[in-house]
């Protein structure tokens, strides 16, 4: 590859990694070109950018955005999925893999730092923004709701003091 070529996969690589959240290095030897071409399309729907690059120049691009950690990983043929979003490219290339079987994720990376294989499966387990959300609004919502309880129940217990006082009454009067 000509060097003005390299600069510019590196630049190109450079930006993806500047402007990613969540990356995630894949090692897709065994895959057919149709198969690759399912996965960029099925990613591509999910908001995942998947590039094939060569291992130097991924670390030369890495050095520069200041990550590091990823040299034990750069080995065979990468593919690297960039997404804005940090859990997406993990949770989408774990279901890849699984469907696949050939394909195997090599590491991520969180921000500005490597991530093992262990660390995206850990990501790729995580619940939806969603449920993470639900739950944080119910942990919020038990303490109001049991204040709510706690100052409704004295007007509960006059009500059915005062029910109790009209039951006697009747009864004496029967």
């Amino acid at each position: 590859m000509p060097t003005a070529e390299k600069a510019a996969v590196i630049e190109e690589t450079r930006e993806a990694l500047s402007a990613s959240e969540g990356t995630v290095l894949a090692d897709y030897r065994g895959l057919t070109v149709q198969q690759l071409g399912q996965l960029r399309e099925r990613l591509s729907k999910g908001g995942v950018t998947l590039k094939v690059v060569k291992n130097t120049l991924i670390k030369r691009a890495a050095d520069e955005v200041g990550i590091e950690g990823l040299d034990p990983y750069l080995t065979g043929p990468t593919a690297v999925a960039y997404s804005p979003d940090p859990v997406a490219a993990a949770k989408l290339l774990s279901q890849a893999t699984r469907e696949f079987r050939k394909m195997e994720i090599k590491a991520g990376i969180l921000g500005k730092t490597a991530i093992s294989a262990a660390g995206v499966k850990e990501l790729a387990d995580l619940p939806s923004r969603e449920v993470l959300l639900g739950k944080v609004v119910g942990t919020l919502n038990a303490p109001i709701q049991q204040l709510a309880w706690v100052l409704n129940a004295p007007l509960g217990n006059l009500a059915r003091v005062l029910d109790q006082v009209r039951q006697k009454r009747e009864a004496e009067e029967a």
